[in-house]
């Protein structure tokens, strides 16, 4: 990245162009040393709201017509412009989040690693999912007609940014870059807790754009209130699709704005989860309760994928893992939390723990206003499914471990829990327990999009075969993924052409096209 592409001016980018936000103004916020940093951020109005959404639907002719392959280069332009700019990327983020430089690093390679990872989607030509019925004009006792399917792309898209995830949930995320391979313009709000990241990464799309000559509507960015900008962008008759992450309460707002509307639209909102572990008794030592406090603490706990919840058995093993858990939390020294709002956050949800759980470890708070000490709570099974509020997420380090006596119940407590992103069960596969996780599996596939048996939640492989996704209220959506190449799939949509003349059919549906099918339902390559 340039000395130029370096600095950050505070601009909003729209229809390809950098102008200043006239909404009042606002700056990053440092969480390690509790103070603000410049620049000052303009923020967006209505107006610029309206202006995005008529460029993303200007560029949207043109951006769909692209061949797979152009778009797939453009993905790659923007996955090598990220690893070129990792250094001030980085740089910046570590100012704006208070996360560890590691962490950040490894985030921008998994951003750019997504981008090329759809990149690849495009090039095998498996996105636009082809089947062709051909046909059958002697078939009795009616014939049947040439009817051959691809999926299209939606239009354009609003993708709302993570606090937590600077890079890989945000500007440049999985869900621009799904929206992008499948030929949809993105129009990203971005999110206040790093303003600064946000444009530094736009200014590395928009730089793709430009090497590409897409039009500017393709990738915009916009700073601005969620309630005012974010409402209007998802209301406008243009955007025909949202991804969001963030609290429940946001994205149930965006899914309620979405459905009002004359044409209701899909809202893809990962919400809230606390990713309850099941500790069987074979699996229960005091190795595990170390390894669960470390996957706990992880990034302050900030991760959608934190185990907030833990059932251990109250028996000698039992009893070993809590230990170790209880001597790992009181070790463990708290770690700079996003924002002032999500730390306060943090300590409303303890404080409610503790009016209805016994409080049984707290660590050591750390250096700064917002890095709270990690806590420890514990409750038994009957009282954890007569209060349906320990069930409630608290985002950071904190867990609940429930303490039950009988295995045999666990099937029937998964049952009753909300849905979840993931569920980890920890047995010993030759005990004897080994069929009680069997039939617990069954449950948890009715209620988490990812069931873990063995390690932690808070790694999600970015891969083909991966699901980070849930039922309600994990995801508005619990059909679809927002990891993964299957992400692509958000943003499409089947279209049938029957009895097309060849030369009006799409060059993908045409016979002798080259790309992966089913011919009467049998796969062809």
């Amino acid at each position: 990245m340039s000395a130029a592409q370096t600095v950050i001016t505070g601009e909003l980018l729209i229809d390809g162009a950098w102008r200043a936000g006239t909404a009042g103004a606002m700056r990053a916020f440092d969480p390690v040393r509790g103070e603000e940093v410049g620049p000052a951020f303009g923020m967006a109005t209505i107006d610029d709201a309206r202006d995005a959404a008529r460029a993303a639907a200007a560029a949207f002719p043109a951006f769909r017509a692209l061949e797979p392959a152009a778009r797939a280069a453009f993905l790659r332009s923007i996955a090598d412009g990220l690893d070129e700019a990792r250094d001030a990327l980085v740089e910046r983020a570590l100012v704006e989040t208070g996360l560890p430089e590691a962490r950040l690093v490894g985030e921008v390679a998994r951003t750019s690693g997504q981008m090329r990872l759809f990149a690849d989607v495009l090039d095998r030509g498996t996105a636009e999912g082809i089947r062709i019925d051909p046909a059958l004009p002697d078939r009795a006792p009616a014939p049947r007609l040439d009817i051959r399917q691809r999926k299209v792309p939606l239009g354009p898209v609003v993708v709302f940014g993570a606090s937590n995830f600077p890079f890989a949930f945000s500007n440049g995320g999985g869900d621009t870059a799904a929206a992008l391979a499948a030929g949809c313009p993105v129009i990203v709000k971005a999110h206040q807790a790093h303003p600064g990241v946000a444009e530094l990464v736009s200014r590395v799309i928009e730089r793709a754009m430009r090497e590409h000559g897409l039009p500017g509507g393709v990738y915009q960015s916009l700073l601005g209130s969620g309630r005012d900008v974010g409402t209007a962008l998802v209301k406008d008759a243009r955007v025909k699709a949202v991804g969001f992450t963030g609290s429940r309460s946001g994205g149930l707002a965006l899914v309620r704005a979405a459905q009002d509307r004359p044409e209701p639209i899909p809202v893809y909102a990962e919400m809230s989860s606390i990713n309850p572990v099941f500790v069987l008794p074979s699996a229960a030592d005091g190795t595990l309760g170390e390894g669960f406090v470390g996957s706990l603490t992880l990034g302050a706990g900030q991760f959608c994928t934190n185990p907030g919840l833990v059932f251990v058995p109250r028996d000698p093993a039992g009893d070993a893992f809590v230990d170790a858990a209880v001597a790992a939390v009181r070790r463990a020294v708290g770690q700079p939390m996003l924002t002032r709002g999500i730390h306060d956050a943090f300590q409303s949800g303890c404080q409610r723990l503790a009016t209805v759980a016994t409080e049984i470890a707290r660590g050591t708070r750390g250096p700064g206003p917002c890095a709270p000490a990690p806590r420890l709570f514990e409750a038994h099974l009957e009282q954890f499914l007569a209060r349906p509020e320990l069930s409630e997420e608290v985002f950071g380090a904190a867990a609940l471990l429930v303490r039950y006596d009988d295995a045999e119940r666990l099937p029937e407590v998964a049952s009753r829990l909300e849905g979840q992103l993931t569920a980890t069960i920890h047995v010993d596969p030759e005990a004897e327990d080994a069929a009680v996780a069997a039939r617990l599996a069954t449950e948890l596939e009715l209620r988490v999009g990812r069931i873990l048996v063995g390690g932690w939640p808070t790694g999600v492989e970015v891969g083909h075969a991966m699901v980070h996704g849930g039922p309600f209220p994990s995801t508005s959506d619990g059909r679809s993924t927002s990891v993964g190449s299957l992400a692509i799939e958000r943003f499409l949509r089947p279209v049938a052409y029957q009895s097309f003349p060849a030369a009006l059919l799409p060059r993908s549906l045409r016979d002798g096209t080259a790309l992966p099918r089913l011919v009467d339902g049998q796969p062809l390559v």
